[in-house]
């Protein structure tokens, strides 16, 4: 990945071009000491005026009105799209898209150093050489002075929800929350005075250059994450794309384009001289510079490149993609009428979206892609699954399947598209679950084919902000789990279908997680712990038998992968791991998981046993027992749990298979799995009652067997004597009420409660034809 740069034979502006501003993806404005504003078409490549500022004004920012917000009304009062313009006066100017002036304010002492709308629309904000820090109305009434400083503040940005400034002070950076008596987060940043700062919602992340010839990047409380060698000279620009995948920086003839990590991928050293003002377009393909030598820049990003199995595409050019078959070494160019916006390459498709349309291509035809118009061409992220893909522009998210054809289109309260990212959407063949921005704790979880909200009706809230999520992509429906890491960085698991008014089952898979991904055609999920990659054989096994969790995790700790890096695919048996300065390490995996998940998927348990009495391998049957436990296969549960040695799983199985109605068996594998409300459930709804009293004795849930026996009508005498039982062998006294009292007016047989049970034993063996035709039928039950 590189630029591509565009620099004209000649200047346009006469003076240093001070800021930059894109109007849309196509026309971008430029404004410079020499008081022109002009306007740059990239279509037809021609450069006009907008207005030309008085001769005592000197820009020093621009910004636009953001388009996404949902301020329609002040746009109609002020004729339009609108932007501002901070001049060395200590004034800011709010201009229409015509070219007048609709106001002058006088806003600082000094040199009004920048402004910034916030993400919403509703504010903006300036700072100036008086070292004041101020919020403005949309109308550029003020409201409030933010913070006082004894420094000039060079640069500012809004936090990602619009409730915070980052700012420069000197060497520091600081955090200020908009919230009045709030108190700021600051910490030294760098060993010379700061120039430029940006920090982006997507991923929450900061980046800053200054004096001192470096630039940084740091996470939102101040921990730094890269710091760079000293350049040559000091860094004068850095902006973040939209999605917060790259950055660039910009410094005296020098065009650095770096990943979210820190590293560079490319240096360009275009003649010049500074470049005070780097901005992203909206589609996150293009880059607009303002030069000290009064040109404006551009740059084009080039030569992306997506792997899929023995596939590589590569983004040659705007319009230009090169796809090679490593194999037969067979290249295909596809070239498109408008620039590419986005590319992903998974599931043995490529979709390639352009500024007007989407392209689906099939890995076994190049030919013939099928095509479909966008209705806006800003689109942000796009995410594959085997049956659909989905992808997010600035007014939602849209899920197509691979012949262009609509599937649905999630909404969910307060949503806001361009936060969105491939940490917190993930998809998969019939569901949809998104990271909610506005409250980090709540993922909201759709259908994917009817776009609403799964079965329960109802988003999943966690005790605390979560950072990542990812859905599995095999099995059925009513099997979907959901893994995410929350801000302690525990791995959670998630059973996401569950039935109306119950609650979903989450388990925890482990600690200090910081990158995952689940493999493309088995339930393995890869992730990175602690600087070691861990392969989670069969994760959904903590449902079932968390004891074996730890038996099917392989784990593999390797000094190559380096500190801070990101797993960017695990496609069959290989894990790709980006590293954090950009090289890409392959990790191999064991094949035969894989192997194993695809007999269990088709119900070969033959061949699954099998396999792993030739692997000889504990993580095998580990796996086995935990997938034969979850779809009740008591046989061969049986002969995985004795070839780990699990004498009392082993035992229970075999108790299990003794008894005689299939709803006690369905309720004992419950049991075994540790759902104990599951385990009553069923007994209640079979109508076996004395045994699901009989189960609440044994789980020492005294109530709640009163409480049955009680609705029954029978069997009182039976939960007394148990519980009196109980008293005597602890050697302790009753001190519940209502046990109290019952005993009082009950006299305690065990004979008569003895012929009771008895009986009800008795009833169960005629409801089944025949103990020995139960023990068949329960081999699969």
């Amino acid at each position: 990945m590189r630029f591509k740069t565009y620099l004209g034979k000649e200047p346009r502006h006469t003076d240093i071009v001070s800021c930059i501003a894109w109007n849309t993806t196509d026309e971008v404005f430029s404004c410079a000491d020499d008081h022109e504003v002009l306007i740059w078409n990239l279509v037809t490549n021609e450069t006009t005026k907008l207005l030309t500022l008085p001769n005592d004004l000197f820009p020093t920012d621009m910004h636009i009105f953001p388009r996404t917000s949902t301020t329609g009304g002040i746009k109609k009062q002020l004729g339009g799209d609108i932007f501002i313009i901070t001049t060395t006066d200590g004034k800011f100017h709010i201009i229409n898209r015509t070219g007048r002036i609709e106001k002058s304010i006088d806003a600082h002492r000094g040199a009004v150093l920048s402004g910034r709308w916030s993400y919403d629309g509703t504010a903006f904000v300036t700072a100036g050489e008086d070292g004041q820090i101020k919020i403005w109305s949309r109308s550029g009434m003020l409201r409030s002075t933010l913070a006082s400083n004894s420094f000039p503040v060079y640069s500012l940005s809004w936090g990602p929800n619009s409730d915070q400034i980052l700012y420069t002070l000197s060497r520091m950076l600081v955090i200020k929350p908009l919230q009045p008596n709030s108190k700021p987060l600051q910490w030294k940043a760098h060993d010379g005075l700061i120039l430029k700062v940006a920090w982006n919602p997507s991923n929450n992340l900061i980046v800053s250059g200054g004096e001192d010839c470096k630039y940084k990047v740091w996470d939102s409380y101040g921990r730094i994450l890269y710091s760079s060698h000293a350049n040559d000279y000091p860094i004068t620009s850095v902006s973040w794309s939209p999605n917060g995948e790259v950055f660039c920086v910009g410094s005296f003839n020098s065009l650095r384009l770096c990943d979210r990590t820190g590293w560079s991928h490319s240096l360009d050293k275009p003649e010049t001289q500074s470049l005070f003002c780097l901005e992203w377009s909206s589609d996150g393909t293009q880059v607009a510079g303002g030069c000290g030598n009064g040109h404006v820049i551009f740059a084009h990003v080039v030569e992306r490149r997506l792997e899929w199995k023995h596939f590589e595409a590569t983004v040659r050019g705007r319009k230009t993609i090169t796809v090679q078959n490593v194999c037969t070494d067979l290249m295909e160019n596809l070239d498109f009428r408008d620039n590419i916006i986005k590319v992903s390459f998974e599931h043995n498709h490529l979709i390639v979206v352009t500024s007007t349309q989407c392209y689906i291509y099939s890995t076994k035809n190049w030919n013939t892609p099928l095509i479909f118009d966008l209705k806006e061409g800003n689109v942000s992220l796009v995410v594959q699954a085997e049956k659909h893909f989905l992808f997010v522009d600035g007014q939602g998210l849209y899920i197509y399947n691979y012949d262009g054809k609509p599937v649905s289109a999630p909404k969910w309260p307060g949503m806001r598209t361009d936060y969105l990212n491939e940490t917190t959407v993930t998809l998969s063949n019939d569901t949809v679950a998104v990271r909610n921005k506005g409250d980090e704790k709540v993922i909201h979880i759709f259908d994917a084919v009817t776009g609403k909200y799964v079965p329960d009706g109802k988003p999943f809230t966690h005790k605390m902000e979560i950072l990542e999520v990812a859905l599995d992509q095999c099995g059925s429906a009513s099997n979907r789990r959901l893994v995410f890491v929350d801000k302690n960085r525990d791995l959670h698991i998630l059973h996401v279908r569950t039935l109306p008014n119950t609650s979903k089952k989450i388990m925890k898979l482990g600690t200090m997680m910081h990158s995952i991904k689940w493999n493309d055609n088995s339930n393995m999920l890869s992730a990175l712990q602690d600087g070691k990659l861990a392969i989670f054989y069969y994760p959904a096994v903590v449902f079932y038998d968390k004891n074996l969790l730890p038996m099917t995790v392989m784990q593999k700790d390797d000094s190559d992968f380096g500190k801070n890096p990101q797993i960017i695919s695990f496609v069959g048996n290989h894990v790709s791991i980006r590293r954090a300065d950009g090289s890409l390490v392959s990790s191999a995996v064991s094949p035969y998981p894989s192997v194993l998940h695809g007999y269990v998927s088709s119900h070969r348990w033959d061949d699954a046993v099998r396999l792993c009495r030739y692997i000889k391998d504990e993580a095998l049957w580990a796996c086995l027992a935990g997938m034969s436990i979850a779809l009740k296969d008591l046989k061969t549960a049986e002969i995985a749990y004795a070839a780990i040695k699990e004498s009392d799983k082993v035992e229970c199985i075999q108790y299990i298979k003794k008894l005689p109605v299939k709803d006690l068996q369905t309720s004992e594998m419950a049991l075994l799995c540790g759902n104990t409300k599951e385990a009553e459930s069923v007994l209640l709804a079979g109508g076996l009652t004395f045994r699901a009293i009989m189960l609440n004795l044994r789980l020492y849930k005294w109530d709640r067997a009163l409480e049955l026996a009680t609705k029954n009508g029978n069997h009182i005498d039976t939960v007394l004597a148990f519980r009196q039982k109980y008293l005597d062998t602890l050697d302790i006294t009753e001190d519940k009420p209502n046990f109290i009292q019952l005993m009082k007016e009950n006299e305690i047989n065990w004979n008569l409660v003895n012929e009771k049970i008895e009986e009800e034993y008795q009833k169960e063996k005629t409801m089944a034809p025949s103990v020995n035709a139960s023990r068949r039928t329960s081999l699969n039950i």
